[in-house]
């Protein structure tokens, strides 16, 4: 049985083909600067073979047709008929609090995607294409939506409420609703699995850190509180984006003469490591190279980056009674020197670095505290794609 994986973002598709009999990806890659007049497409097998190649394409449902033809050309190809897809699954940035579970896609669905639009302007288009794209290229396979929001559906009122005038959650549902949630299951499921615990008796953090960084409390294998709010923007300090600030600091930007879509960029594309640092990147290994050299900034930057991040790993253990602290995401699994910094700054809560083995673990799934630690460092790889596949498979209950 294969599953196809489809990630439609603003300017990009990206793909993934499993065979799920063994988990196996037979192909995946990315169409990219769509919109642009250089598209891009890039297609890979595991068997190392890669192609690329500028394809003109005016939107989702060309990319997914050039997609497609790679996908069963007889050369290249790994698959003979579109028909041997069971199903498609499709990474959905918002579902508000109508979706708590990945669902099979169908007018109603599509309906609560459309509602959200404002609530994620630049991503429930895309993935609202990109499943149409595929309703039309493979008429008659099933969609299956996964939400990045559902899994912190669990959230109680008291972590997910704002304290603002409540006609504004009544009419405008202004509230928390917390992103990355098919990562944060997975590592939560993979973590489980490796402790040898059941998920309901599960209680660890996990650290989602990548250009894009949040946090999840796990207590009971359920979300109780993360980082992430009504959008991406809030909690952790990111690559280009400011995490918590003070709200009035948006006000004072207004005053300033800034447009509302100014401000949105000034926040979202130019803070974070890339508005602190003094290199104009937002890419963490260019920051540690740069604070290496003798750059003040990119120091501070870093400094900034591990304290928000030590904070809210206090705030959680008081909330979670932890058994274990969870690394992943590109700087979580891949960046030894950030991980060593947060957990060098961790020794009142029990919990100790083990430099060998933190230097060892570079991608690849391991324990990185000491033995003598009250609770564990553990680097769990995430794979959102899998994790789609997965939840697509259980949703229609495919065998």
């Amino acid at each position: 049985m294969k599953v196809l994986v489809v990630n439609a973002g603003s300017s990009s598709m990206k793909f993934t083909l499993f065979a799920m009999e063994n988990e196996a990806v037979l192909a995946k890659g990315v169409f990219e600067r769509l919109g642009t007049d250089r598209p891009n497409l890039i297609y890979k097998r595991p068997d190392g073979f890669k192609f690329a190649q500028e394809i003109k394409v005016a939107d989702h449902a060309g990319a997914l047709r050039e997609i497609c033809a790679k996908l069963v050309d007889p050369e290249i190809g790994v698959i003979k008929s579109l028909s041997e897809i069971a199903a498609v699954g499709h990474r959905v940035l918002h579902g508000g609090e109508k979706i708590t579970a990945p669902v099979k896609v169908d007018t109603a669905v599509k309906a609560v995607i459309r509602e959200c639009f404002p609530l994620g302007p630049l991503h429930n288009p895309a993935n609202l294409s990109g499943i149409e794209a595929c309703e039309k290229e493979m008429p008659g396979v099933p969609n299956v939506g996964v939400f990045d929001t559902e899994f912190h559906q669990t959230m109680p009122p008291e972590a997910y409420m704002y304290a603002l005038p409540y006609e504004y959650y009544e009419k405008h549902h202004i509230r928390k609703y917390g992103f990355h949630g098919t990562s944060h299951r997975y590592v939560t499921m993979a973590a489980a699995n490796f402790l040898k615990k059941p998920q309901k008796d599960l209680n660890i953090i996990t650290c989602h850190l990548g250009n894009g960084c949040s946090m999840a409390a796990i207590k009971n294998g359920k979300v109780i509180d993360t980082t992430m709010g009504l959008t991406p923007l809030e909690g952790l300090m990111m690559g280009t984006r400011c995490g918590d600030i003070d709200a009035a600091a948006v006000v004072r930007l207004a005053e300033m003469g800034n447009s509302p879509k100014e401000i949105d960029t000034i926040l979202n594309k130019k803070s974070g490591l890339y508005g602190i640092g003094d290199i104009q990147s937002g890419d963490m290994r260019d920051m540690i190279e740069a604070a290496a050299k003798g750059s003040a900034r990119a120091d501070l930057a870093l400094k900034m980056f591990v304290h928000r991040i030590v904070k809210y790993i206090g705030a959680y253990y008081v909330l979670t009674s932890p058994e274990a602290l969870v690394f992943t995401g590109g700087i979580g699994e891949y960046s030894f020197e950030m991980r060593g910094k947060i957990l060098e700054q961790l020794g009142a809560l029990g919990i100790y670095l083990d430099a060998k083995a933190n230097n060892d673990c570079f991608g690849k799934q391991g324990i990185i505290s000491t033995p003598e630690s009250r609770w564990t460092a553990i680097v769990m790889p995430t794979d959102e794609e899998l994790m789609i596949a997965r939840s697509t498979v259980a949703t229609l209950n495919l065998k």
